[in-house]
């Protein structure tokens, strides 16, 4: 057998973690719907095919105990029937958490886990379906032999041929002196007449029990067979029937998908277009390392800030020369390279774009097991799972979601005695949403439970010392609510396996912080709550705004600009430790980036600039010197050596050669608001870090 190189046998490994994690998904959403619907046989095939492909592929890739323990469960699945204290959907949870732990030990190359619990609920399925058949079937009749898809497939095809199917039932004669060679001197005496199919035991096996079976394809009849079983003091009895596959079986064209090796799915799809289109790839599909896009969508970036360089250098020209007939060529082929340039980021952008269905789909498994483990009924419904997203967002917000649906699960939701009490159905509900909104991903996880309890919360923050008794008198319903996302808060009443540690919220806004994204909260007593996660499309690229402070070049996301107002420092007043503002009837609480200059240097009517920006579901005004003009900005990300704030989250480069700093808007605010905390502070000082930057990049500032 002709063996892989290193180079190919470690992509190939690499694509066999990634289709082996969709079919674990799979295996994990069929078994959820077998629990529903412990009697669809369809369901059970669907099971087994999945087993099966994992078999074959794992077996490629040199992962042998892996798939044997995948072909173990294959022949299992394959009983006609199982008793009732034997649940198929079980064994599929199980079988999708011990293999989801090798390949994590394979990946990690490390020892692999316990898979006696596999096994054990096989051999309990195996022995069920023995005693059930040992209760209907005569002493005479063939004892059930499970034979895999690739026999029966076999058999098919005699069968198409015109050739009949038998099932022979050779029994050894007790007084045999050569048990061991009994199958070997059968197979040898039946296979001058007949195609042996199917054996057990198989060849090479040493013989257990007292007789050997037989799947043969011939045009002889079964007199014929059974006279060449009868082999003297080896064979004492032999009975033969003609195979029939009852229509509950695969059918040839259900069990087309034959084992091929991970190396031929690169290239070959499905050809079959009724499978689930989620775990077999089609031939249009081409699987692309998730670098090479990334690199192809920088050297894009870098093509923007060319066209940054150009335009800045043609208004130059036409500044010095305004009647040169040049001057309008120019104009219309930068024209021209801008729409071509634009086309070519989107095609680009929706390559890495990928359907939330992807994350959503491991949270039915995930909400069953948390409610299993709380004695609570839950359902789980899913909306908008074709909405796209960047793969690397993607992958980043999975941890905070999980954290919002566990405690939907585990604070949210009810038990039935409860909700039943509140006169409402015993199972509750959590509801899975996405959506765009403007270039913005919109991710919604409500439930219809007890809700926050405000007063819980504040009781909370006071007994922990994270906030004041005066202070917490003055503080508004979300600004309480907000509490429950500082680290080590928890309304828990008692720790649990799940919940109760002070884990989880903060993490989930310290992540959407990072990703340049908002989370915010709704919540109703008695009704429910809902988290809603507000993230950018992509951070590779964003329309800015640009804006100084203390002479330094700034940036924010457009996007969250609500408006631009203008003011004088004798407009703005202090509540409480907020410097605000009243625009229009309504107060604006106000955020300084530098340092509030003194009367005596700038006098009361010195005007400035205030954005508007919508922060979570408020709105807040960043005061700022003066505009530069909104930009299309291509975002580098700053390691730890370049900047050590993280008040600023990225760095652009414009088409004059300028650095130009991108402002993380949720670090901002977090600080400002911790800051007012214990002092009333004059700027927030965005200076040494970011001076450390611009001298970093090389450019002039």
């Amino acid at each position: 057998m002709t063996q892989f190189s290193d180079e190919r046998g470690s992509e190939l490994r690499d694509l066999f973690f990634e289709t082996a994690q969709e079919l674990l998904q799979s295996l994990n959403e069929d078994a959820l719907k077998l629990e529903r619907n412990p009697k669809d046989r369809e369901i059970i095939r669907s099971i087994r095919r999945t087993v099966h492909t994992l078999k074959g592929d794992s077996a490629a890739v040199g992962f042998h105990e892996l798939s044997e323990l995948a072909h173990t469960l294959e022949d299992a699945l394959a009983v006609e029937k199982a008793s009732a204290d034997v649940s198929l959907a079980e064994i599929g949870f199980t079988a999708a958490d011990t293999f989801g732990a090798m390949l994590v030990a394979y990946r990690q190359q490390t020892a692999l886990p316990d898979s006696s619990a596999v096994r054990n609920l096989v051999q309990q399925l195996a022995s069920s379906a023995a005693s059930s058949d040992a209760g209907t079937k005569s002493p005479d009749t063939p004892a059930h032999i499970v034979w895999t898809e690739y026999e029966r497939l076999a058999a098919q095809e005699a069968r198409t041929q015109g050739k009949r199917v038998f099932h022979v039932v050779a029994h050894i004669d007790p007084l045999c002196a050569m048990p061991i060679a009994a199958r070997q001197l059968v197979a040898n005496a039946v296979s001058s007449i007949a195609q042996i199919v199917a054996s057990r035991p198989e060849a090479g096996a040493a013989v257990q029990g007292t007789s050997i079976d037989l799947l043969l394809a011939t045009s002889h009849s079964e007199a014929a067979i059974i006279a060449k079983c009868q082999i003297p003091t080896v064979i004492g009895k032999a009975t033969c029937s003609e195979m029939v596959f009852e229509s509950a079986s695969e059918s040839p064209e259900e069990s087309e998908q034959t084992e091929q090796s991970i190396a031929e799915a690169k290239t070959e799809g499905d050809q079959d277009g009724s499978r689930d289109r989620r775990t077999l790839a089609s031939q249009t599909l081409l699987r692309v390392d998730a670098e090479r896009i990334d690199n192809v969508l920088n050297l894009v970036g870098e093509l923007i800030i060319g066209k940054s360089m150009m335009q800045q250098a043609i208004h130059e020209y036409a500044r010095r020369s305004p009647k040169d007939p040049l001057r309008a060529r120019f104009g219309d082929a930068m024209s021209f390279q801008a729409r071509v340039l634009n086309d070519l980021q989107r095609s680009v952008m929706k390559i890495r774009m990928v359907p939330v269905e992807q994350l959503f789909r491991r949270f039915p498994r995930m909400v069953r097991d948390t409610a299993q483990r709380c004695n609570k009924q839950v359902n789980l419904q899913v909306t908008g799972q074709d909405t796209d997203l960047d793969k690397s967002l993607l992958d980043a917000i999975a941890e905070p979601l999980t954290h919002i649906v566990r405690n939907a699960v585990s604070h949210g939701i009810e038990s039935a005695a409860e909700r039943e009490a509140a006169g409402k159905p015993a199972a509750g509900t959590i509801t899975l949403d996405a959506y765009h909104q403007a270039n913005q991903l919109i991710v919604e996880v409500s439930d219809d439970g007890r809700g926050v309890d405000v007063e819980k919360v504040k009781a909370k923050g006071i007994r922990n010392g994270v906030v004041g008794h005066d202070e917490a008198a003055r503080m508004t319903d979300s600004e309480i609510l907000d509490l429950i996302f500082r680290p080590g808060f928890s309304t828990a009443d008692e720790i649990t396996e799940i919940s109760g540690r002070g884990v989880g919220l903060d993490v989930v806004r310290s992540v959407l912080h990072r990703l340049k994204g908002t989370v915010e909260l709704e919540t109703h007593a008695g009704l429910g709550t809902k988290f809603r996660l507000k993230l950018p499309l992509t951070l590779a690229i964003i329309k800015a705004l640009l804006f100084r402070v203390e002479e330094r070049l700034y940036a924010i996301p457009l996007n969250t600009v609500a408006e631009i107002a203008r003011a004088k420092e004798s407009d703005l007043h202090h509540v409480d430790t907020w410097e605000v503002l009243q625009l229009r009837g309504q107060v604006l609480p106000l955020m300084r980036l530098g340092q509030k200059p003194a009367e005596d240097e700038v006098g009361s009517h010195a005007k400035l600039f205030v954005l508007v920006i919508n922060f979570a579901s408020r709105k807040l005004g960043l005061i700022v010197d003066a505009l530069e003009g909104e930009e299309e900005l291509v975002i580098k990300a700053l390691d730890d050596q370049t900047i050590a704030t993280d008040l600023v989250s990225g760095a652009s480069i414009l088409g004059d050669g300028r650095v130009v700093l991108i402002v993380n808007l949720p670090a901002v605010v977090d600080r400002f608001t911790s800051a007012l905390t214990t002092t009333a502070p004059s700027g927030l000082f965005l200076a040494d870090g970011e001076r450390a930057a611009a001298a970093g990049a090389g450019v002039r500032q």
